[in-house]
């Protein structure tokens, strides 16, 4: 009786669909099989690929995707109280399911080092959140940790 184990099935010559090559053969970076140039191979641009409409992707709302750009306008024309934020005293950080209901939305922020904006947030991960900030005249991208974020108010 033969152990299954010790049974050597035939394997398929090395380099599969991308060409024959030898066991061992080492490419220099940038070279070899299943390299593409930039701009000559099959990437996407963020959150998309083949079957998906251009910003979206997996899990996204329609038009909400990584390539989603600034607000439509202006923020608010008004600075709100921090009384009126949701606080974080004595918390590390701030819950992203608490701020997660200001994606897409203007949302004042008030952040540990005395800073505060209004911002439009387009992402918000386990810790930290990324968007567009009004820094007075346009709109620009950030991203910032959830530690930093004393409180927040969104419109």
């Amino acid at each position: 009786m033969q152990d299954y184990y010790n049974i050597r099935q035939p394997q398929p010559p090395f380099g599969g669909m991308f060409g024959p090559s030898q066991p061992g053969q080492f490419f220099p970076p940038g070279q070899g099989p299943g390299f593409f140039p930039p701009g000559q191979g099959p990437a996407f641009p963020p959150g998309q690929g083949p079957g998906f409409p251009p910003g979206q992707g997996p899990g996204l709302p329609p038009g909400q995707g990584p390539g989603t750009g600034p607000p439509p306008g202006r923020p608010p024309s008004f600075v709100p109280q921090q009384a009126q934020a949701q606080q974080t005293v004595g918390a590390l950080a701030v819950d992203p399911g608490s701020i997660r209901r200001c994606m897409f939305r203007y949302v004042y922020i008030w952040l540990d080092n005395g800073q505060q904006f209004w911002a439009w947030l387009v992402f918000v991960g386990r810790q930290s959140v990324a968007g567009w900030r009004w820094i007075g005249f346009r709109w620009v991208y950030f991203g910032i940790d959830l530690r930093r974020i004393v409180s927040f108010a969104c419109f």
